[in-house]
């Protein structure tokens, strides 16, 4: 899995390259600058064929420092470029200073509140006012000029300026762009919140500072740091030798009559990645219909909580998977706490989130094999006070994200939470993090259609049953959840999902 570092986390790495002695700050920019220029050529490849015009906007700090470079690299190409510095040249940084005189040996340097209609003459124009280094909103002097940012095509350094890059959460109205370079590593807010939205294509640009990658930034709290989910085909092979009851057994509780769609999806899921055996559990009432439409899924009739205690005494059934469509009355809440109590990896969605919210006893009873899948109003029902203060509009860095708020509600829960969304972030107890992204070459909007999110659960509690670890389960099923939806494309309904699995697995070798 890829790392996602946080503002203080790439200083951290950059000063530590510095201290080395292997390289200086101004190498760094010069080689960043330079990564501005690849990427550019490389995204519009028309503009290296022959001169064009530019607008480079500079900020007081190395972010400016980079866009000097890449005006003077620019220039060098043939460009006509014109340079627009937003601060006082005389307290720029030691390195942003050295490249802004140099640039002035090639062309002018004017002040921001010179700029006319220049933008919209220009071919291209660069953010390099405040990348990584933003703590607040943008001063209110670039408030026209975020309102009138129109130009053909907009690239920012690192980020657009007004996003917090530790959260992609925008701290005042930001700088949109087409294409963000960033360097050595992405960051957290390119793949949260607002992130993806203002950040175009992210294209990461190697500046050789890998070795010092895994400096702490100072107070750095042990947790582990946040990763971008990936999956390889070899953690998904089985046992060859292996037989039916060896890849577990998941267990599907489902509603009444009527009701049992949302629990049939899950059962597809967990039976089509993977697990040996899937039953679904529902009332008595329930089997003819289920039975009219399910045949490799097994039925198992569950009258109430008793039932369910008795059928748990089978110790091959290794994983619960309550919540999809499963209601909300007092069967159901005994329900939850029987198959809490059985200590056994479970997944909790749906209508037993809600059970969950509105019964403290219930919550207590949660343990460290359970997976909880709440989508943002089921988060702020389950947490409401931190939901409440994600909600509060960022204006100052690093904001509350996402990723904050799921580790927090993972420690208070004592079990895995998967907060789902575009952004779907999953987090443990110890702080272990990680983001399934379904944006830029990853978008699958398709994926926002009725059952989808019960086929996810289903996944997770097929991947529980064949001995996925909590964390790991949840961070594959989201994976491969979204891989469907790019493999199926448009049209996609949550039935789809599932017979995508096969083309997913071939894909990955498996």
């Amino acid at each position: 899995m890829t790392e996602l570092l946080t503002a203080a986390q790439m200083r951290a790495v950059e000063q530590a390259a510095i201290a080395s002695g292997e390289v200086t700050g101004l190498e760094l920019m010069e080689r960043a600058g330079r990564g501005i220029a690849e990427a550019i050529f490389a995204e519009w490849p028309e503009l290296a064929k022959a001169p064009h015009r530019a607008v480079v906007l500079c900020g007081p700090g190395n972010n400016g420092g980079d866009g000097f470079v890449v005006a003077r690299l620019l220039a060098g190409w043939g460009w006509k470029v014109e340079v627009f510095l937003f601060g006082d040249p005389e307290k720029l940084p030691p390195d942003a200073r050295t490249n802004h005189d140099r640039w002035r040996e090639m062309g002018e340097v004017r002040p921001l509140s010179a700029l006319g209609n220049e933008l919209g003459r220009s071919d291209l124009a660069l953010d390099a006012f405040f990348g990584t280094g933003l703590a607040r909103g943008l001063p209110r002097e670039l408030d026209e000029l975020v309102a009138h940012y129109d130009c053909r095509r907009r690239v920012a350094v690192d980020g657009p300026s007004g996003l917090c890059l530790d959260s992609g959460r925008e701290l005042s109205p930001a700088f949109p762009a087409d294409l963000t370079v960033t360097f050595h590593s992405r960051k957290i807010g390119h793949a949260l919140g607002d992130g993806p939205r203002l950040c175009g294509k992210v294209v990461l640009a190697d500046i050789g500072i890998s070795r010092w990658s895994g400096t702490p930034a100072a107070g750095e709290p042990a947790s582990p740091r946040v990763r971008l989910t990936m999956v390889s085909g070899s953690s998904l092979s089985k046992n060859i030798a292996g037989h039916k009851y060896g890849h577990g057994h998941a267990l599907i509780l489902s509603g009444g009559p009527g009701k049992g769609g949302a629990a049939r999806l899950a059962a597809r899921g967990a039976l089509r990645i993977g697990a040996g055996l899937v039953t679904v559990g529902c009332p008595p009432a329930a089997l003819q219909e289920n039975a009219a439409q399910l045949n490799a899924v097994m039925l198992k009739p569950l009258k109430d909580a008793n039932a369910l205690d008795d059928a748990l005494r089978d110790s091959r059934l290794n994983a619960l998977c309550l919540g999809p469509g499963m209601g909300m009355g007092q069967r159901e809440a005994a329900l939850v706490s029987a198959a809490l109590g059985a200590g056994r990896p479970t997944v909790l969605d749906a209508d037993a989130l809600s059970l969950l919210a509105g019964d403290e006893n219930l919550f207590r009873a949660l343990h460290p094999a359970c997976v909880l899948t709440p989508h943002s109003g089921e988060f702020a029902r389950l947490f409401p006070d931190i939901a409440e203060r994600l909600a509060v509009p960022a204006k100052t860095g690093p904001a509350l994200s996402k990723v904050d708020a799921t580790r927090e509600a993972a420690k208070r829960g004592g079990c895995t939470v998967l907060f789902k969304g575009p952004d779907t972030v999953i987090a443990d107890p110890s702080g272990a993090a990680s983001i399934n992204s379904a944006h830029y070459d990853r978008s699958a909007p398709w994926l926002a259609t009725a059952g989808s999110g019960d086929v996810l659960a289903g996944f997770i509690a097929g991947l529980l049953a064949r001995g996925f670890p909590p964390m790991r389960a949840a961070e594959t099923a989201a994976w491969l959840h979204v891989e469907c939806a790019l493999s199926f494309g448009p049209g996609l309904i949550a039935e789809d999902i599932p017979e995508e699995l096969p083309k997913v697995f071939r894909a990955l070798g498996l």
